[in-house]
């Protein structure tokens, strides 16, 4: 996939790379996404053609060997294969909220020094937020750094737990948020970011068993005394880390939202063919009107979410403030995916509870959509009180 020659890829440009995602999708990810998540094996032969397709820098600037493609393209690409399978997809989405917090805040040296080798997928690894007491409110992490100008040079040393790290098993680098100053109030004055890379002090521990979203690893990273350059502060400044790490969550949250609109997808997809082809009492089931009803409710949460992602990637792209909009596409767009696959599971009937089948896998996976990049709860909270800061009596 080659950029424009102008840097960030043309509409055609675009429209070609979706293309291109989209028969690899049917062709290679299709026919292995059940044997793969059945085993809850590692499906290392597609992260090594997500390499290629060069989707492990699909956000990042085209400058620095990425794609530089807009939110609105990655979306689509997210969709497409998350109404296939969802759970690759959080291999690079997390890779690229690391990547997405260098590029934005990160100095001119950090960027050249890390993005590229972040878009080739030469460094693979995701976010470091949630910890073991610590999950949407970050203020609470205990993870520390401390600075220190003895031995080797200009080090800061950490310690602490991060926990349900996407890649946390076979990444190698991670932006991982600390406290600096664990003492700062407000808390998020002393909340910082570092780029890690695993070594001694810094290694995972246990890979999580999960309900759904598996084969993916999720795993728990552990710093002990773990010394990491100073270089490697996120913008060299420290206190900044919070805002940098929120900054990544809103194209975290509408990677959210196209995956569950994914599973929307496929959940519709899979449950229309099904009810053409499944009889009852003479005549296809997608002849009940019960049925029909269904069908009806699930293809309008599907484009009504497409709606929504489309608004706050728009937003995104072009840089403006997107907290409200991000929020609103991940809580309906997930919601709809929990509903679609539910809505198939009844569809199917007794089949649905049958491995032969997709849809009792976006059953499992879709409810994590509810839950990642902060709970559908924190989201109501969210836009409600950035709909009364905007709208002022």
């Amino acid at each position: 996939m080659a950029n424009s020659a102008a840097g960030s890829p043309s509409s055609d440009d675009e429209r070609e790379i979706l293309e291109t995602v989209e028969r690899w999708v049917q062709r290679e990810l299709a026919p292995v996404a059940r044997r793969f998540d059945h085993a809850d094996e590692y499906p290392q032969e597609i992260v090594e053609q997500m390499k290629e397709l060069g989707l492990f820098g699909a956000t990042i600037h085209a400058e620095y060997g990425g794609l530089g493609l807009s939110a609105s393209t990655y979306a689509k690409i997210v969709m497409s294969m998350s109404s296939v399978w969802m759970a690759p997809v959080g291999i690079f989405n997390s890779h690229l909220i690391m990547a997405a917090c260098v590029q934005r805040a990160g100095t001119e040296e950090q960027k050249r020094k890390w993005l590229p080798r972040f878009a080739s997928g030469e460094l693979r690894g995701g976010i470091g937020l949630t910890e073991p007491n610590a999950g949407t409110d970050l203020q609470s992490i205990r993870t520390v750094a401390v600075r220190d100008h003895k031995g080797t040079g200009d080090h800061y040393v950490l310690n602490g737990t991060k926990t349900w790290i996407t890649n946390g098993v076979y990444g190698s680098t991670f932006g991982v948020l600390v406290k600096t100053d664990p003492d700062a109030q407000p808390r998020h004055r002393g909340m910082s970011m570092f780029i890690c890379e695993k070594g001694d002090g810094f290694v995972h521990s246990k890979k999580i068993r999960k309900l759904g979203y598996k084969a993916i690893d999720s795993a728990e990273l552990v710093f002990d005394n773990f010394r990491v350059p100073a270089a490697n502060l996120i913008g060299c400044v420290e206190g900044q880390g919070f805002l940098q790490a929120v900054g990544g969550l809103e194209l975290g949250r509408i990677n959210v939202a196209a995956r569950g609109a994914g599973i929307a997808m496929g959940a519709l997809r899979d449950s229309l063919r099904y009810a053409q082809e499944r009889q009852t009492f003479g005549k296809p089931i997608a002849q009940h009107q019960a049925i029909q009803l269904k069908l009806a409710d699930m293809a309008t949460r599907v484009e009504a979410s497409k709606l929504l992602i489309e608004q706050a990637a728009r937003k995104y792209d072009s840089g403006e403030r997107c907290d409200i909009e991000a929020s609103m596409a991940k809580l309906f767009a997930s919601e709809s995916g929990v509903e679609n696959s539910l809505e198939a599971m009844r569809i199917f009937g007794g089949y649905s509870y049958s491995t032969d089948f997709n849809v009792e896998r976006y059953y499992r996976d879709a409810p994590l959509m509810c839950i990642g990049e902060g709970t559908n709860e924190m989201q109501r909270i969210i836009i409600a009180r950035q709909l009364i800061e905007r709208n002022p009596l």
